[in-house]
């Protein structure tokens, strides 16, 4: 009973009207945040489900789309200007391309003396996420930076005299829903996706057919940097970018993850829209902090029961 007086008591002081285009509001503004966690988590589910690789510097792939969309911004804006209302649709596949480029390096210099090594994928990510910081600040400098965003995704579309639903994070969502469709036709319907979850499976008996195991390693690595470096490219239309903005969404990718089930392409998708909805909704109401305690909580109590996440996978032994 107390707690329950306790929970209504947060809607004092407003009406109906007023708390239902609140939910509304907050619905869509999570719906951004859904965004950015489906798409960060999908490619590190793609590492850590998939490849068992925990990459600690997943959230500075985030970055390097970021910044590789401010450089295009700034680029186009000095030299070609009338080119400002379609060229975020370019950065956003050069953020992919970039961030996978040097995800594939990585894999090449660092990672691939590390499988069946968790412990050491996670120190040695963790450096090389303090090392990628560092060279964000010399080369772009220690203050926060953003892109120049196209006419189009200004403004927001009024539902109701209260209600605004804001363009760019319908964008936002879309890029997500059409990312998350390719990754499915990649990884359930190509030869690609085949030769992954035959790897996954069993690598020996991959290697044994014919799959050249270490290249599928490298690839499936790249893509899932270069998802992130996506996320990092539409992140820029919600927030500015510095050197240390991947960090403020890598715990909660991790949490998206493993609460769906590592690898599980079903279980991200519902693991990132429950915690984004229930963050932006309680964030109004309650203290940033005291909801993030909440959501962890609750997550922890879930997992103690279903400890293999929302939705179970095979994952390389």
């Amino acid at each position: 009973m107390h707690t329950t007086l306790a929970f209504l008591s947060i809607f004092e002081g407003y009406t109906g009207e007023e708390v239902r285009s609140i939910f509304v509001m907050q619905s869509f503004s999570g719906l951004s945040l859904f965004a950015v966690f489906l798409l960060m988590a999908l490619g590190l589910a793609i590492i850590f489900g998939q490849m068992k690789v925990i990459n600690m510097a997943h959230g500075e792939f985030l970055t390097i789309g970021a910044y590789t969309t401010v450089f295009m911004s700034d680029l186009v804006e000095k030299s070609v200007p009338s080119a400002l209302p379609w060229y975020f649709p370019v950065a956003v596949v050069a953020a992919f391309f970039v961030a996978g480029a040097v995800g594939f390096v990585v894999e090449v210099g660092m990672i691939r003396f590390l499988y069946k090594r968790p412990l050491d994928t996670l120190l040695a990510t963790f450096g090389l996420s303090m090392i990628l910081q560092q060279v964000f600040r010399l080369i772009f400098g220690a203050r926060e930076d953003s892109a120049v965003m196209p006419d189009w995704l200004m403004g927001s579309w009024a539902l109701t005299e209260i209600t605004e639903i804001p363009i760019n994070g319908m964008f936002l969502l879309g890029t997500a829903i059409g990312v998350t469709g390719l990754v499915y036709l990649l990884m359930y319907r190509s030869r690609w996706g085949l030769r992954v979850r035959a790897t996954v499976q069993n690598r020996e008996m991959a290697g044994a057919v014919g799959i050249n195991t270490k290249m599928t390693d490298r690839w499936t690595f790249a893509l899932g940097c270069g998802i992130a470096g996506v996320a990092g490219a539409v992140f820029t239309t919600i927030g500015s970018v510095s050197p240390s903005a991947g960090q403020l969404y890598i715990v909660d990718t991790f949490l998206v993850v493993v609460f769906g089930g590592a690898g599980s392409l079903i279980g991200t998708i519902a693991s990132a829209f429950a915690i984004a909805q229930s963050q932006s909704i309680l964030e109004f109401f309650l203290d940033g902090v005291l909801a993030k305690v909440f959501i962890l909580l609750t997550i922890v109590g879930i997992l103690m029961i279903r400890p293999q996440g929302l939705v179970v996978s095979k994952i390389r032994r």
